[in-house]
């Protein structure tokens, strides 16, 4: 069985809450990866490439914080 077409059915788990949690932790998994790419492009002098990196890391951060508050509304129902 392909994970893509998992409905539960395997893990227990219904998609949605499964995609919430993928959300999240890929959301919080970026926002770290890309502050390594904020200190390479630093390190090489590269202001503007660092700059854009921080919007992204920003992004992530909303998309980790939105995400994590799905979660408690729907955990705690």
């Amino acid at each position: 069985m392909s994970t893509t077409s998992e409905a539960g059915h395997v893990t227990g788990t219904r998609d949605k809450d499964y995609n919430l949690i993928w959300f999240t932790e890929q959301c919080l998994s970026n926002a770290l990866r890309l502050e390594t790419y904020i200190q390479d492009a630093e390190r090489e002098g590269d202001n503007e490439l660092a700059d854009f990196f921080r919007k992204a890391q920003h992004e992530s951060r909303k998309g980790g914080e939105q995400g994590k508050d799905y979660l408690r509304k729907r955990l705690s129902a």
